[in-house]
């Protein structure tokens, strides 16, 4: 798929303006990337988060589509069960065969990572057809800034703090993306919103894929995260290019990457522009900056291997 820009700009905003995220969020720019980017009506599924609570307050909504709230756990299982009714009033007659509509849910990691993992893994196992977007900043940010699986290793967070005792975080992130391919979806990718044509282009594949779709997109939080809200999508570039966020897509278990760094930036230039990892670089602190870049290190070398590039 490409993106023409011109013509992009003529189908309006599937995500209207005066909703209540914080400027600089980049989940209202993911959102809108994914619902341009299906090419088709998009009916929304979406647990509570900061994209719901604040695009979403009764009586109002800034969306334009049909829209499903649901619980924090369970936003694939519902996204299965609107799309077993589709098949249920094709097979019944109140549709036409060819009725087609891309079913997404959308969820922060909070609700993708932890709390809704049960939902997703069913519904990447049973295989329907549907695209779950996890637009991951990191943390429970909408509640206060506590760790969640997504948390990167020695991160500052409300409930991992910094002290004599602990220095952030004391594991490393969970890898969803890899979790998620495992479960041999139809189609899986990483993406980020600075990249909005690599972005469009794998929603396209992933909502014309013929079985269960997994999208996990980096949302930086400058709240959370504690930068210049401007920098938001600098923040997104620059995970990329430390390889700290890779983009990649799995498509029936061949891994491609889609994008390699010309020069692979050390990941302590993306970590630096971070109060949550101010500690890092306190003195003695040196080892945390060293094995956050040895993970990274680690799991960049993996994926090549896996894409066939080592």
């Amino acid at each position: 798929m490409s993106v023409n820009l011109k013509e992009l700009a003529t189908r309006g905003s599937p995500l209207t303006s005066g909703h209540r995220l914080c400027d600089g969020c980049a989940a209202p720019t993911i959102a809108k990337q994914v619902m341009l980017g299906a090419g088709k009506p998009v009916v929304i599924v979406q647990p509570t988060g900061c994209l719901e609570i604040s695009s979403v307050v009764f009586p109002y909504t800034a969306w334009k589509t049909p829209y499903y709230h649901n619980a924090f756990e369970n936003a694939a299982a519902v996204a299965s069960g609107v799309e077993a009714a589709l098949k249920a009033r094709k097979r019944r007659g109140d549709l036409p065969a060819d009725f087609d509509v891309a079913i997404v849910a959308i969820g922060g990691d909070g609700g993708t990572y932890d709390i809704g993992f049960q939902a997703l893994s069913g519904a990447l196992e049973r295989g329907h057809r549907m695209l779950y977007v996890c637009y991951d900043n990191g943390a429970y940010m909408n509640t206060g800034i506590q760790r969640s699986g997504a948390t990167p290793f020695g991160a500052w967070t409300t409930t991992t703090h910094v002290g004599s005792a602990h220095k952030g975080k004391v594991q490393h992130r969970k890898d969803l993306t890899a979790i998620a391919a495992d479960h041999n979806a139809a189609y899986v990718a990483q993406a980020s919103p600075h990249n909005f044509r690599d972005l469009m282009r794998k929603v396209k594949k992933a909502v014309d894929a013929d079985g269960a779709s997994f999208l996990n997109v980096i949302s930086p939080c400058w709240r959370g995260w504690r930068f210049p809200e401007e920098e938001t999508i600098e923040m997104a570039r620059l995970a990329v290019e430390t390889c700290y966020w890779p983009l990649y897509e799995v498509e029936k278990g061949k891994v491609t990457v889609n994008y390699v760094p010309r020069e692979k930036k050390p990941v302590s230039e993306w970590l630096r522009k971070q109060g949550r990892f101010s500690h890092f670089f306190a003195p003695g602190n040196e080892w945390m900056v060293a094995e956050l870049q040895a993970e990274v290190d680690r799991k960049w070398e993996e994926l090549l291997a896996r894409a066939g590039r080592r």
